[in-house]
C-alpha cells in the first residue's frame, strides 16, 4: 500500500550538499571579444572548463617523433585553446599539465616537461597578461626546483590583474594530495570539528575562490578522471574525446561545449 505524502517539509540535515536542494549559482557575465560570433547565449556556457590533456606520447608515436616533440606539440595546442577560450567567453579554464604521479616517468621526460614549462612561461606570460588572462598554478609548488618556483612566481605576479580568463595550470598536482593539504590547513587553523562543512573544505583547497568546474573534458580516449579535481568535479558534466591532445583544437572544444549545453543539470532535484 502506497504511503501518503507527508503534510510538512522533511527536515534536512544541516550539512547536506547544498546543490541537492538549492538553485544553481548564477553564472557570471561572459566577456566575448568584439567582433566574435558567440557560440551560445552566456547563460548556457560552462563558466569553468577543466581539461585532462591526454595523448601527447601516443601522438608522438603515431607521428614517428620523440616524446619531447609530442609534449611540445601539446604545449602548442594549449596556446590555441587558451585563445579560443577567451573568444568563447569562458571565465575559468583549468588544465591538468603535470601530476604528482608523473614523477614516476624517466628523468629525461620529466626534465623535458620542466623545460617546456620554463619556455612557456618565458614566451607566453606577456601575451597572457595582454589578453587579460590571470594565471594560477595548482599543486605543491614547494616540491618544484627553485628555478621553476621563481619563474612561476614571476608569471603569477605579472598576470595578477587579469580579469577576462582565470587560467589554472595543475602542475605537480593530485586531487587526493590537494584534499590532504586542505585538511592540514583546516586542522592548523584550529576550526572546531562541528564547524567544518563543505564551504570550510572548499575554502582550503588550491582552487579557493573559484567556481567548481561545470564541464570536465578528457582527451585521448580514456574514460577516467585520474585524481583530477575530485572534490570540485563532483557535479561536473564529463565529456570524453578520442582526440589526442595535440590535435584537440577550437572545433573540439566547441563540440564539448555544445554537448554540455544539451544536457539537463538537475543536481539531485
Amino acid at each position: 500500500m502506497a504511503q501518503a505524502p507527508l503534510d510538512r517539509p522533511v527536515a534536512r540535515p544541516t550539512d547536506a550538499p547544498p546543490l541537492a536542494h538549492a538553485a544553481a549559482a548564477p553564472l557570471p557575465d561572459a566577456t566575448v571579444p568584439a567582433g566574435v560570433e558567440p557560440l551560445l547565449p552566456p547563460d548556457e556556457l560552462p563558466r569553468h572548463v577543466a581539461i585532462i590533456m591526454d595523448g601527447n606520447r601516443r601522438w608522438a608515436a603515431a607521428h614517428g617523433v620523440t616524446d619531447f616533440e609530442g609534449h611540445a606539440a601539446g604545449m602548442e595546442a594549449v596556446r590555441g585553446l587558451i585563445q579560443h577560450a577567451v573568444r568563447r567567453g569562458i571565465s575559468t579554464l583549468t588544465l591538468y599539465a603535470f601530476s604528482r604521479e608523473n614523477w614516476a616517468r624517466s628523468d629525461e621526460e620529466v626534465s623535458g616537461l620542466f623545460d617546456l614549462l620554463g619556455r612557456a612561461i618565458s614566451n607566453e606570460t606577456e601575451e597572457l597578461r595582454a589578453e587579460g588572462v590571470r594565471v594560477r598554478v595548482l599543486g605543491r609548488l614547494e616540491e618544484l626546483p627553485e628555478a621553476s618556483r621563481t619563474s612561476i612566481g614571476e608569471a603569477l605576479a605579472l598576470t595578477s590583474e587579469g580579469a577576462r580568463l582565470h587560467l589554472n595550470i595543475a602542475w605537480n598536482y593530485a586531487g587526493r594530495t590537494e584534499i590532504v593539504d586542505a585538511v592540514r590547513r583546516i586542522v592548523a587553523s584550529g576550526v572546531a570539528p562541528d564547524a567544518i562543512d563543505e564551504r570550510t573544505v572548499s575554502d582550503a583547497l588550491y582552487t579557493a575562490g573559484l567556481p567548481d568546474p561545470d564541464l570536465l573534458i578528457r582527451t585521448g580516449g580514456e574514460q577516467r578522471v585520474s585524481n583530477f579535481l575530485i572534490w570540485q568535479g563532483a557535479y561536473a558534466e564529463l565529456v570524453f574525446s578520442d582526440c589526442l591532445w595535440p590535435d584537440f583544437g577550437p572545433e573540439e572544444l566547441d563540440a564539448a561545449i555544445l554537448e554540455f549545453a544539451r544536457r539537463t543539470r538537475r543536481f539531485g532535484r
